[in-house]
């Protein structure tokens, strides 16, 4: 193949559904581990996910931790994009996420998505 694939995830579920909040999560390191480029686009109560300490409270019969899935999705190089204006609603700011996380407006997702192999929304 002469480019390398990219998938784009959107995150829309939060902790309070493990089970949906779990299965981007287990996408993302199936495809990390296929030598797939990895975005997940967090909106939403999604964007919960990746507030410090959190994804360390997340799981699901079945399914990786999401406290043991996040830091090897960061090290194997996912992006991790949330959504401004959703953090925003929600009374957070950029220091209240996991280190190399990265607050994006609308066009920034747009980018990735249309640049993206494939695109999916969970």
């Amino acid at each position: 193949m002469s480019e390398a694939e990219k998938l784009v995830i959107m995150v829309t579920h939060g902790p309070s559904e493990p089970e949906l909040a779990s299965i981007p999560f287990a996408l993302a390191g199936g495809a990390v581990a296929s030598d797939v480029e990895v975005v997940m686009g967090f909106q939403g109560d999604g964007c919960l996910l990746v507030k410090k300490g959190v994804a360390e409270t997340v799981s699901a019969p079945g399914f990786t931790p999401l406290g043991d899935l996040l830091p090897v999705l960061v090290e194997e190089g996912a992006k991790l994009l949330v959504c401004a204006p959703c953090l925003q609603s929600r009374g957070l700011s950029a220091e209240d996420f996991v280190e190399g996380t990265e607050i994006v407006a609308s066009a920034r997702f747009v980018a990735e998505i249309t640049s993206a192999t494939n695109a999916l929304v969970y």
